[in-house]
């Protein structure tokens, strides 16, 4: 899969000189976390977060009253908070690329960028609805995990198995596993019941460490 296929399209932008409190008011009208900053030739220079944002604002235990706390968040516009440059990503990017990024940078979310233009975002919240379905969570079956030694066609043989039984496999995953020389797998199959499932899988893997109807 590709960040093109999976990321957000048309995400709401805002531009440089727009206040923080608009900023703040917009992200909770949209339920949005981060907004991409753009310059009046439709061009990416910046990104803000929520966080950006709040830590950017008056704190409430300020001494300032309501109209000087207004006057002070009406002159803060996100062109002076925002993060610059932008970390961003392509449309023919791997998923996976995209989420390491995230992971190492620390942050929540990538402009999707083909050439100079800004074709979309691709957020956590995007990468979880990702996860879910990778793991066949929204489909019945019963769910596999499993200990495989790391040997050349151990895979094949486990859905040639199960595929010999009637089985139909709806979703499969691989860790590397903490003992040296072997992977973890999550095998979620439909068409079969536990038992026949456990028994067809038990004669050919090391281990099975949990065995589910999910």
């Amino acid at each position: 899969m590709l960040v093109g296929e999976r990321m957000s399209k048309n995400p709401i932008v805002i531009t440089r000189d727009t206040g923080v409190d608009d900023a703040l008011r917009l992200m909770r009208d949209k339920n949005v976390r981060r907004l991409p900053v753009m310059d009046k030739n439709g061009k990416l220079v910046g990104i803000v977060s929520d966080k950006d944002l709040y830590l950017a604002s008056p704190s409430p235990a300020t001494s300032l009253d309501i109209f000087e706390l207004r006057y002070l968040l009406s002159r803060l516009v996100v062109e002076k908070i925002m993060s610059t440059p932008v970390i961003t990503v392509t449309p023919k990017a791997p998923l996976e690329e995209a989420a390491r990024i995230m992971a190492d940078k620390k942050i929540g979310g990538l402009p999707v960028v083909d050439g100079d233009n800004m074709v979309g975002i691709i957020t956590e919240s995007d990468l979880f609805k990702i996860f879910v379905d990778l793991l066949g969570a929204r489909r019945r079956g019963v769910r596999s995990t499993l200990i495989v030694p790391d040997v050349k066609g151990q895979l094949a043989a486990m859905t040639s198995a199960i595929t010999l039984k009637g089985g139909n496999i709806v979703a499969l995953s691989t860790l590397e596993g903490i003992k040296p020389g072997t992977f973890e797998v999550m095998l979620k199959v439909s068409d079969l019941d536990l038992a026949t499932v456990q028994e067809t899988l038990g004669r050919l893997v090391g281990e099975i460490i949990d065995i589910r109807e999910a």
